[in-house]
C-alpha cells in the first residue's frame, strides 16, 4: 500500500495547532477571553470531526465499488453529525456538553476507521496518522474538560 504523501501528515500535523492554541488560551485566560477560546476550540473540533467524514467520502467515491458501499457514506456522514450537534449543545446547554460529545464524536470515528481499515477499506499508512492525531484531540479536549468542568488548577 502506498505511504501519504509527506505534505498530508505535515497538514495533520498543522492541524494541531489550531487546537492546541485555542486549548491553551481556554485554560489559561481568564473570564471572557478564556470562555471565547474555548468556543473556537469547540468550533473547531466540531469542523475537524466533520472533515473526517468527508474523507471517507472521498475514498468510497474514488473506488466506486460495491464494496465501497452506502453505509459508509452513512457513517461518513455521521462526524458532521455529531460536530453539528456538538455546537447546538455549546449554545444550549454548555461547552462541558460540546466537550463531551465531541470526546464521544472522535472517540467513535476513529473505531469506526480501525474496523474500517482491518476489512481494507481504509490505508494503512491514514490510520497510522489518524490515531496519533486522534489521540492529541481527544486528550486534549478530555483535559480541557476535567480543568474547566471540574475545577482543577493548572500550576506551573
Amino acid at each position: 500500500m502506498p505511504r501519504l504523501p509527506a505534505i498530508a501528515v505535515l497538514l495533520g500535523l498543522l492541524g494541531l495547532v489550531p487546537l492546541l492554541g485555542c486549548a491553551a488560551a481556554a485554560l489559561w485566560l481568564p473570564g471572557d477571553k478564556g470562555q471565547s477560546y474555548l468556543s473556537a476550540l469547540i468550533a473547531y473540533a466540531a469542523v475537524i470531526l466533520s472533515f473526517l467524514g468527508a474523507v471517507h467520502w472521498g475514498l468510497v467515491i474514488g473506488a466506486m465499488t460495491p464494496r465501497a458501499g452506502g453505509m459508509r457514506l452513512v457513517l461518513g456522514v455521521m462526524p458532521a453529525l455529531l460536530g453539528w450537534v456538538a455546537l447546538l449543545l455549546a449554545g444550549a446547554i454548555g461547552s462541558g456538553s460540546a466537550l463531551l460529545t465531541l470526546i464521544a464524536g472522535f472517540t467513535a470515528t476513529i473505531y469506526v476507521e480501525s474496523r474500517a481499515a482491518q476489512g481494507g477499506l481504509v490505508p494503512r499508512g491514514y490510520m497510522r496518522l489518524r490515531w496519533g492525531l486522534s489521540a492529541v484531540v481527544v486528550l486534549t479536549l478530555l483535559a480541557v474538560t476535567i480543568v474547566r468542568f471540574f475545577g482543577l488548577k493548572i500550576i506551573f
